[in-house]
């Protein structure tokens, strides 16, 4: 039997997702808790390994639930008893037969905040970066609109990287303002490490008049990452959604 679980977490405390030896990570602390209730359980599958730093509010994650554990309805509860504040469990379901967090998701969709006022927020310093220089907001829409389609996104990615295939399909890219915020939504098939954070920093930089317009359009060809602009801190990226086939979605 696989379970689904919905995860819900904020990454400032974390190096990131994946396990590593002496490290705080996401995944090690769920994988402890999972051993509490399935203690010869593998490592979980994950839609996405998000970095050091970044927050998820619609994480996927899958495990063979078959060996024991609590009745489903019951299995959010019981893990949330055992994780620390800064992960939950947001609800569980059995999947359908074949499903895999990360092999069976279509796409991933992640939020950038920025806030925009004269003044820094010290409330929101955790979930935005603040910028408040002068910005063209018809240079960011561009910027955006020419994301759309597959393209190599190496120039967004550390140089020295494990990747070896570059090219990403990007379904939606968009800027909206929320109040005194401006927020970036991308949804892609898949990413590189460092991408979104990599294309936000270049598009501020462009929109901003630091760098030339003309050029950003240039870097989606495969440029080197020397090319592109600086990359965004990580405290204001948040990976808020994992779409998958209705079929794949339907749970129960």
């Amino acid at each position: 039997m696989i379970l689904r679980l919905d995860l819900e977490y904020d990454g400032a405390a974390f190096y990131g997702w994946a396990a590593q030896p002496g490290l705080r990570t996401v995944e090690g602390v769920l994988t402890e808790a999972l051993r509490t209730f399935w203690p010869h359980s593998g490592r979980p599958a994950v839609a996405g390994r998000t970095d050091t730093g970044v927050h998820a509010s619609g994480q996927v994650v899958t495990l063979d639930g078959a060996d024991g554990g609590p009745e489903i309805a019951r299995v959010a509860a019981a893990l949330n008893a055992h994780l620390p504040p800064d992960v939950a469990v947001l609800g569980c379901t059995r999947a359908p037969e074949g499903f895999h967090a990360r092999f069976s998701a279509l796409s991933r969709l992640y939020e950038y905040r920025v806030l925009r006022s004269r003044a820094p927020s010290p409330l929101r310093a955790s979930r935005t970066w603040h910028w408040p220089r002068e910005l063209s907001r018809e240079l960011l829409d561009e910027c955006a609109a020419a994301l759309l389609g597959e393209h190599d996104f190496r120039a967004f990615t550390p140089a020295e990287t494990q990747h070896e295939v570059f090219r990403r399909n990007v379904l939606a890219a968009a800027w909206r303002q929320q109040g005194d915020e401006l927020v970036f939504r991308i949804e892609a098939d898949s990413f590189l490490r460092h991408m979104v954070r990599t294309l936000v920093g270049t598009m501020l930089q462009t929109a901003g008049g630091e760098r030339p317009p003309e050029a950003f359009a240039s870097l989606l060809a495969g440029a080197p990452r020397a090319a592109a602009g600086v990359t965004a801190p990580p405290h204001a990226l948040c990976l808020v959604d994992v779409r998958y086939t209705a079929q794949n979605d339907n749970t129960n």
